[in-house]
């Protein structure tokens, strides 16, 4: 099914970056404190999102996240689908995003990079495939190549992982590679696939 990100651009992509709060999550934080006066913060993650990340990694795509704010949710959640996670204080991503552009070898022209916010832009107006979530600001919007349905933290990393294992022609391999990996009991643990 053609979904509107050109094919040959899809094939390209070898690294998926992800914003997290607005994207893996609906920008919300609850924060609260213990009575020993720790701290406590929580998100929430949409699992559908954690399957579609893990396809793509099984699809040999590499996904990490860029965050603007540290959080330990975050790295809780990373560690949890076996990404890496890169949390840069004050918003300013871009210095990261060159230090893992090096470390991993690739190049502007092979990475996507799914936004929702102004402290986005920098790395969206550079990566050959910017992606805005579809409650994301007019400005990231503008930038975008192409828009999820969905909006942050509801499943809208799924739709676009879907939208570009489709765009390369493997969605349904992944599919059935995930079946029969839940059919059978040899194979690997959930954790491997996300969730």
């Amino acid at each position: 099914m053609y979904n509107g990100i050109p094919r040959d651009l899809a094939r390209r992509i070898r690294l998926v970056a992800l914003d997290v709060d607005g994207v893996l999550t609906d920008n919300g934080v609850y924060i609260g404190a213990l009575e020993t006066g720790a701290q406590v913060e929580l998100k929430r993650f949409d699992i559908q999102d954690g399957l579609g990340i893990g396809l793509l990694k099984r699809a040999g795509i590499e996904v990490v996240l860029v965050s603007g704010r540290y959080s330990p949710a975050t790295e809780v959640r990373a560690k949890e689908l076996g990404i890496e996670c890169h949390q840069t204080p004050g918003g300013r991503k871009l210095p990261a995003f060159l230090e893992l552009l090096e470390r991993h070898a690739v190049t502007w022209d092979e990475v996507a990079f799914v936004g929702d916010d102004l402290a986005d832009l920098p790395i969206l107006r550079r990566v050959a495939l910017p992606v805005a979530v579809s409650n994301g600001v007019a400005e990231v919007r503008g930038v975008a190549l192409w828009t999820t349905s969905r909006p942050g933290g509801a499943g809208a990393v799924r739709e676009f992982a879907e939208a570009l294992l489709q765009a390369r022609g493997e969605w349904a391999a992944r599919v059935e590679e995930y079946c029969r990996d839940r059919e059978g009991n040899q194979g690997t643990d959930q954790s491997s696939w996300g969730r």
